[in-house]
C-alpha cells in the first residue's frame, strides 16, 4: 500500500498533554512517579503510528516529542555536564513537565466535572450547590478516544513485528474501499464484534493497516461505533441499526 493512497483526516481534539496523561494512566502510576525514559519511548511509538497511518498531527505533538527527548538526554548526563539553566535550583529536568501535567489534569478534571454537573442540571436544580470536589473523578464508561484505538491497533500490529512473509506483497492488492465493503458485509446490523476479531484473517502488516483505516473511515461515516466497558478495557465495535 502506498502511503499517498489514503490520508486519515481525523479530528484529534486531544493534545500532547492528553496523550502523556493517557500513557501514565495506562501504566497505573502517579504523575510524580513517571519514568521519562519509558514515557518518551511510548510517546514516540504513538507518533510513529500516527505517521504510519498518515494522520495529520498538530505541531504541538512534535514539539512535545522534542522536549521529551531533551529531558531524557538531560537525565542521562552526569550532574557536572548538565547545561546551565536560568533556574539554578532546578536539578531534575522532569519537574517542569510534571508541573504542566499536574496543572493540566486539574483543569481537565474540572471541565469534566462541570460537564457532568451541567447534564445533571437539566433534570435537577440545587439551591445550595455542593462544593466542587475533584479528588476522585470517575472515568466515563463507554467512551473510546483515538489513543485507545491506536493502542488496540498497536497490539494487533505486534503479531507481525518480527515476521517477513511473501503474503505481504500479495496483500498490496487490498484498498481501503475494498476493506470498507468487506467490513460492511462481515458485520451485520446490530452486531457487536471485538476489535481484535476484525483482524483475525489479516495475513500481513499491510492488510492490518488497511483494515484499520477502513474502520476509522466507517466510524467517521457513523456506520461503526466503538465502546469500552471500563477504562483501558476491551474495545467492542458496533454496527448500529439504521
Amino acid at each position: 500500500m502506498d502511503d499517498k493512497d489514503y490520508k486519515v483526516k481525523l479530528e484529534i481534539f486531544e493534545g500532547p498533554l492528553d496523550l502523556l496523561l493517557y500513557l501514565i494512566k495506562k501504566d497505573e502510576i502517579g504523575i510524580y512517579e513517571v519514568s521519562i525514559e519509558r514515557i518518551t519511548k511510548q510517546y514516540l511509538a504513538y507518533i510513529n503510528t500516527f505517521k504510519m497511518l498518515n494522520v495529520e498531527l498538530a505541531s504541538e505533538f512534535i514539539v512535545m516529542a522534542a522536549n521529551l527527548m531533551y529531558i531524557k538526554s538531560r537525565e542521562l548526563l552526569p550532574q557536572t555536564l548538565q547545561p546551565p539553566e536560568d533556574d539554578a535550583d532546578e536539578e531534575d529536568p522532569r519537574w517542569e513537565l510534571i508541573r504542566q501535567l499536574v496543572e493540566y489534569k486539574k483543569f481537565k478534571d474540572a471541565a469534566q466535572f462541570l460537564g457532568h454537573q451541567e447534564i445533571k442540571g437539566d433534570e435537577f436544580f440545587a439551591t445550595n450547590p455542593e462544593p466542587l470536589d475533584l479528588s476522585e473523578q470517575p472515568d466515563i464508561v463507554g467512551e473510546v478516544g483515538i489513543f485507545d484505538l491506536i493502542r488496540a491497533f498497536q497490539r494487533v500490529l505486534k503479531r507481525f513485528e518480527n515476521t517477513t512473509d511473501i503474503r505481504e506483497i500479495v496483500s498490496d492488492r487490498y484498498t481501503v474501499a475494498d476493506k470498507i465493503e468487506h467490513l460492511l458485509e462481515a458485520i451485520p446490523m446490530g452486531a457487536r464484534v471485538r476489535f481484535e476479531n476484525l483482524f483475525s484473517d489479516a495475513a500481513s502488516r499491510v492488510e492490518v493497516i488497511v483494515t484499520f483505516l477502513a474502520v476509522l473511515e466507517l466510524m467517521k461515516l457513523n456506520h461503526l461505533m466503538v465502546e469500552q466497558e471500563q477504562m483501558l478495557g476491551e474495545i467492542v465495535v458496533i454496527r448500529p441499526v439504521k
